[in-house]
């Protein structure tokens, strides 16, 4: 049965293929799946599952499983000895990082204009070493890589990137966002535009961003932020030819994200199509292996497949993982880990997202003065706004909240997400605005010191409570400055002064910027999940230069707004800077 189902499962996906539906799998038989990959990966050699999927060959991969072939006919019940796979190991691989050259970005300048607007000295200094650290974060791909893409894992890109940090050594597809408006602000112009470059080349290559710049993140994406990566750009350039040359691959995502990620849903007897994550491939991730076989132990064939699907599917999400992808035997957001089903939830945030793209379609459309095309886009964004409205809004609760497929009806468990349609000004009335201000002031979710939980539940997973993460900070406080009303304006400076606390603080403390960090502890790095804390970090160094460049005039070091009378020294400081 088990062999049927999984022939029958490998015939679809096949045909699904063919008919353009999904992106090709990745087929090696060394980093994606194969017995080199389960032998090393059960064996527990590295701390970390993905030290050994990034490591690099050192002869071709035909080569390679030929090797591994006679080891394992030569061993006694086919069980390679932890031994004998560090020799092997050694033999055939090299470490991680050989893919990468040192590189500095050339548009790096010592003394970018930002700086000039924040007024409280030790922010600014602290602000410059941020800016410093870009440096630290650029990686340029070997020659190697395009020239011999067999013998790695690493996805050849032709422009340097800048990289979050740690672990995450290679490009990242949502982190870069937030990256690239820092680079904006560091005038590191040339650098963020080669990142979109680098994502063009992948949407043009795959039809779609992965994931990373792995091939075993090549059948899942993250959230789809190259159109705001475009928005940012053009707004600091007003290149129309480069907008003009990219517009096709940003169209060919959205039609990615509309063919493979969408789902029709009825709802008051009326039918509307809303996206999810969703990625049809039944094995473990490679760079967690462990970790996913572990967890699916106990679990008939058929629902490993589907967890393992739908980890993947929370991968794609950005938010792995967390209580919020949940739906536990009852079919509420309850349960573990093991009862992850991503994929049977509509999420708010994904959908105010793409009804930002949609909207910021149409814009560019109408700059480049195509007035037929951004009509059509202007369409989907009402469409999808209406959709958002019917489905995930809850007028009573004052909310956007994800949608259950199983259940046919909404979470109410908080997340920084329900405020998502804020920060896309994706909703039709105002006072919806001000509602979801008092949603989220009665929501619990304020009364911590060091910036807003991602959930209000201590899963133990690092998307959960009391994990504070930089683009949902940013997300939020960005949808709260842009309502009219001083209540809601003065909610998000409060924020981002709680925010930079935390973040400068643990800099004064470690001497480094954290992913993520905990929002109970002044400078508390957080934790939680399948890996320690990462240093570095890409998105949290955009987050903090963003607010900055935003609030640089009130925001301190300590817990106080700057009084009018401070407001006269920043001004001849701003003076001088662009002298």
């Amino acid at each position: 049965m088990h062999r049927l189902m999984v022939f029958c499962f490998s015939s679809f996906v096949l045909l699904a293929f063919a008919k353009g539906v999904f992106p090709p799998p990745c087929d090696s038989q060394i980093y994606c799946s194969g017995p080199i990959l389960h032998h090393v990966q059960e064996a527990k050699l590295f701390d970390d599952d993905k030290y050994f999927v990034d490591m690099k060959l050192k002869a071709v991969p035909d080569v390679v499983l030929s090797a591994f072939h006679n080891l394992s006919n030569e061993t006694p019940n086919a069980t390679v000895l932890p031994a004998e796979l560090q020799e092997f190991l050694s033999v055939y691989f090299e470490k991680p990082g050989t893919e990468f050259e040192s590189w500095t970005p050339p548009d790096w300048q010592d003394k970018p204009k930002f700086l000039g607007g924040i007024a409280d000295q030790k922010l600014r200094d602290w602000a410059e070493k941020i800016h410093h650290l870009w440096k630290s974060l650029g990686r340029k791909i070997h020659v190697g890589v395009k020239d011999h893409p067999e013998l790695y894992s690493q996805i050849y890109t032709p422009h340097p990137v800048v990289v979050p940090g740690g672990r995450f050594r290679e490009l990242y597809y949502w982190d870069s966002y937030w990256v690239i408006n820092g680079l904006l602000l560091s005038e590191m112009t040339d650098t963020a535009h080669g990142m979109i470059e680098n994502f063009v080349y992948l949407v043009n290559r795959h039809g779609f961003i992965p994931n990373g710049g792995r091939i075993y993140y090549e059948r899942r994406s993250q959230p789809p932020f190259l159109t705001l990566m475009v928005e940012s750009y053009y707004q600091a350039t007003k290149d129309k030819s480069f907008l003009r040359g990219v517009l096709p691959a940003l169209e060919k995502e959205y039609r990615f994200w509309m063919t493979n990620r969408s789902v029709a849903v009825t709802v008051n007897g009326e039918e509307y199509v809303l996206n999810r994550y969703y990625v049809p491939v039944g094995l473990p991730r490679p760079e967690s292996y462990t970790d996913d076989l572990e967890l699916a132990e106990g679990l008939a064939d058929d629902r490993k497949e589907q967890l393992w699907m739908d980890l993947k599917a929370g991968a794609e999400s950005g938010w792995d993982f967390t209580s919020r992808w949940y739906i536990d035997s009852d079919g509420r957001n309850n349960g573990t880990l093991k009862e992850t089903q991503t994929s049977q939830i509509l999420p708010t945030d994904l959908n105010a997202l793409l009804c930002l793209n949609e909207k910021t379609l149409a814009s560019f459309h109408r700059i480049l003065g195509d007035s037929d095309s951004a009509a059509a886009y202007d369409q989907a964004a009402a469409r999808r706004l209406g959709a958002m409205e019917s489905v995930l809004w809850d007028a009573e609760r004052g909310a956007w909240f994800d949608y259950n497929l199983v259940t046919h009806s909404r979470h109410h468990e908080f997340y920084p997400s329900n405020l998502a349609p804020l920060w896309a000004q994706c909703y039709s009335q105002a006072e919806m605005g001000e509602k979801a201000v008092q949603y989220l002031k009665g929501s619990g979710a304020l009364q911590f010191p060091n910036g807003v939980p991602t959930s209000l539940k201590e899963s133990g997973q690092q998307w959960d409570y009391p994990n504070a993460w930089p683009p949902l900070q940013h997300m939020l406080i960005s949808g709260l400055s842009k309502l009219p009303s001083e209540d809601a304006k003065d909610l998000a400076f409060d924020l981002a002064q709680r925010w930079i606390k935390t973040n400068w603080l643990a800099y004064m403390k470690y001497d480094a910027m954290f992913e993520k960090y905990d929002v109970n502890g002044d400078g508390k790095p957080g934790g939680g999940g399948e890996y320690e804390v990462q240093l570095g970090f890409g998105w949290t160094n955009g987050v903090a230069l963003q607010l900055l460049d935003q609030y640089g005039a009130t925001l301190t070091s300590g817990n106080r707004r700057l009084s009018p009378g401070l407001l006269l020294p920043l001004v001849i400081s701003a003076i001088l800077m662009l002298q």
